[in-house]
């Protein structure tokens, strides 16, 4: 058992956000879910029977979908950073997770459901702290003029004399 793990809260789409997730993830997959009984009823007001929370593994890590009502809502203050190989891996997630085109932003998206995810090439953390300060600020302009992260861009903006 993983030590640490992120619980999500959802109003009632944990379910429907798991199964998502671990549709565009590999090595993924459902753990567990559990339902809510008829205990705590006066509390929590769900339905007897109705998903409580699904444990479920992205890339070999462990999350839980919490359906724990319309209290909380998602913000950027927290995401998701996925670290991508190859363009093509970037250009794949940022197609399956992107539902809020406003909300982008150097490489952010949210999700369907409000989840913030940070989609970024592996090599962004070379590019962005090398050696050389006036390199890696070109990087830095460059990425702040994207939305989706452009590898060549990128690495143009660090190889400009």
């Amino acid at each position: 058992m993983q030590k640490i793990t992120t619980c999500l809260w959802f109003d009632n789409q944990g379910e429907e956000a798991a199964k998502f997730y671990t549709s565009i993830f590999n090595n993924s997959k459902i753990l567990d879910v559990a339902h809510y009984g008829k205990e705590g009823f006066e509390i929590h007001g769900r339905p007897e029977g109705s998903v409580m929370t699904v444990s479920f593994q992205l890339e070999g890590r462990e999350f839980l979908a919490l359906n724990g009502g319309p209290h909380f809502q998602f913000t950027p203050a927290i995401s998701l950073i996925v670290n991508c190989e190859t363009q093509e891996e970037i250009d794949a997630l940022w197609s399956k997770l992107s539902a809020n085109p406003q909300a982008e932003q150097c490489g952010w998206l949210q999700d369907k459901f409000g989840l913030s995810w940070q989609i970024v090439p592996v090599a962004m953390a070379e590019l962005m702290s090398g050696s050389d300060p006036v390199k890696a600020g070109r990087v830095m302009n460059a990425m702040l003029k994207m939305k989706k992260l452009d590898i060549a861009g990128l690495e143009k903006a660090y190889a400009e004399a």
